[in-house]
């Protein structure tokens, strides 16, 4: 795994990688239990709830208990990952109004499935019992107190209606038949669900669930004066702050990226840890704030890193986007930026840190060696300037089958050493029996690797400083003749990617559209045996951009659009 320097910075975004993965395992393996306790825990906080009816006032509490700094203020300053989510109804409802009629019936029917549960375990109906009281909810995540490693879940819910709570605490408590316990901390009545080992209490204006006592009555003690999540130094700017998303609906802190990706790990059923050469790394990223929205063409996510005050500042230089122009209107996705010979010397000097990386490394260098290239000069070392790699649709020659091929386009000052690294690769062929020709296109030299099925391979220059290799000799072809319409022109990709910020460092992105309809074409979907639910709801994706930015000497940006279609 790279680590991340401010120097390049662009390389935090593949840390990225590492925390969500770790983030899905955890919450993988604490999904089915939080599924089998969600309508005890939400009757053990009726309980709670009805128990505390004298101290609720019919008073309703005001709008600034309902922020996240607010909220984070009954977290344990343990909590080492922290999700705001709103319970905004315009936000969303902006939501509502994208989606296949596909895609709508398989929400309903995920909506609808978790009501029955609801209703048949406990008889709570969603939009009844709980939508009228529950309002903006904070769940963090935590080192569990045992001997397990399995993260510990805190569940903060700020109460919007005290009577409509109440009222929903005295039907369950009317129902009867209830597995609690209670007992009390600190002046607080706990309820423990002891068929789940589920803790709920009422905290100030709060119900708070947690998936062990020691973290409920850690949330407590923080009412009492001691540390909470807001405390954390560098925390409460970022609370208050947040990301500026269009009608928000989430919010994610990592107040220290490094501690998080750590405890992540330690959570996970990795059996390896995080060598410290990498763990010295991510504590470049001093913190991480991510923010989910919507906007009139989908989602939105953007996600804001500090870096901290000692890490080397790095020298922010944007792509000029050229090689957008040089690409086809239809290609299927994208991956751009530049100067990967920067790049590859910062993951070379990163590696010498740990006996794994270096040692990868030396293994990548000697397979080139074999061939006769040398990595680090024939490979990485020319390529200075922009580059785009791409997936577009051909259904010609010997990419009928597929129906796409890949085109690599890159920027360079060193046209001499571009030059002679594909000598090497044109040689390389030929001693494998290759046959290698050359042709011209609109005055442009290409050189193929010919097969009885067509051409394998075609590389040749766009311009001084421009070099292509395709994949498929109808791309190289489509490529050299200047396509047109033009990537940079086309509706789709101006609509998937418009939102996004620039000047940038490039884009990823990808056609979502035509992308599945190829691949339902040709099998692809059908042969993974991916569900029908799955395929409905990818269907109503027209595409997904992401890039970053930077927004001054020591943050770092990644925005990312998801499309959706308009609902009908």
């Amino acid at each position: 795994m790279l680590g991340v320097t401010s120097k390049s910075l662009p390389l935090w975004v593949l840390n990225q990688t590492v925390s969500v993965d770790l983030l899905i395992k955890v919450l993988e393996e604490n999904w089915m239990s939080a599924t089998k306790f969600l309508a005890p825990a939400i009757g053990a906080i009726a309980i709670a709830a009805g128990g505390t009816a004298a101290y609720m006032h019919f008073k309703n509490p005001s709008k600034d208990v309902m922020t996240p700094l607010a909220i984070a203020q009954i977290v344990p300053d343990d909590a080492y990952m922290a999700a705001f989510i709103s319970a905004d109804e315009q936000a969303w409802t902006k939501l509502k109004q994208f989606g296949t009629p596909e895609a709508k019936v398989v929400v309903a029917e995920k909506w609808n499935t978790l009501q029955q549960q609801l209703l048949t375990q406990s008889n709570i109906d969603i939009e009844k019992d709980l939508k009228p009281w529950v309002g903006n909810t904070m769940v963090a995540l935590l080192p569990n107190s045992g001997t397990t490693q399995k993260t510990s879940v805190l569940v903060v819910t700020s109460i919007k209606d005290k009577i409509s709570a109440m009222n929903f605490a005295m039907k369950l408590a009317n129902q009867g038949g209830s597995k609690a316990k209670e007992s009390d901390y600190q002046g607080n009545k706990i309820i423990e669900n002891t068929a789940n080992s589920v803790f709920a209490a009422v905290v100030k204006d709060y119900l708070v669930i947690a998936s062990d006592r020691k973290g409920l009555e850690d949330a407590i003690n923080t009412t009492k004066g001691q540390p909470s999540f807001a405390s954390k130094p560098g925390a409460d700017s970022l609370l208050a702050k947040g990301v500026d998303v269009q009608n928000s609906i989430a919010q994610v802190y990592l107040v220290d990226y490094a501690g998080a990706v750590q405890a992540l790990t330690n959570s996970s059923n990795q059996t390896t840890s995080l060598p410290s050469a990498t763990l010295e790394q991510l504590k470049q990223v001093k913190s991480l704030v991510a923010g989910i929205g919507t906007d009139e063409g989908g989602i939105r996510i953007k996600a804001v890193a500090a870096m901290n005050p000692q890490a080397p500042k790095w020298d922010y230089k944007p792509t000029p986007g050229k090689v957008i122009a040089q690409l086809p209107a239809n290609t299927l996705a994208l991956i751009s930026g530049a100067n990967l010979s920067s790049y590859w010397n910062q993951a070379t000097q990163q590696a010498k840190s740990y006996p794994e990386g270096e040692q990868a490394i030396a293994q990548a260098r000697q397979a080139f060696k074999s061939a006769d290239f040398d990595l680090d000069k024939d490979i990485f070392g020319w390529m200075d300037g922009e580059f785009g790699m791409a997936l577009i649709p051909s259904d010609r020659g010997i990419l009928s089958q597929v129906g796409f091929g890949g085109v690599m386009v890159f920027n360079t000052s060193d046209r001499k050493a571009a030059e002679n690294a594909l000598s090497k690769l044109d040689n390389l062929a030929k001693g494998n029996a290759v046959l290698v020709q050359q042709r011209e296109m609109q005055g442009k030299k290409i050189t193929e690797w010919n097969s009885p099925m067509g051409a394998v391979l075609g590389h040749g220059w766009l311009d001084d400083s421009s070099v292509f290799v395709a994949f498929g000799g109808p791309l190289a072809e489509t490529i050299a003749t200047n396509p047109s319409p033009t990537l940079d022109s086309s509706d789709t990709f101006k609509g998937i990617t418009g939102n996004l910020p620039k000047p940038n460092l490039g884009y990823v992105y990808v056609d979502m559209d035509k992308t599945l309809t190829l691949l339902t074409r040709v099998g692809a979907i059908s042969q993974r045996g991916l569900p029908a639910d799955t395929i409905a709801l990818l269907n109503s994706i027209r595409g997904i951009g992401i890039t970053s930015t930077q927004a001054d000497s020591s943050t770092g940006q990644v925005d990312m659009s998801v499309a959706l279609k308009k609902g009908q």
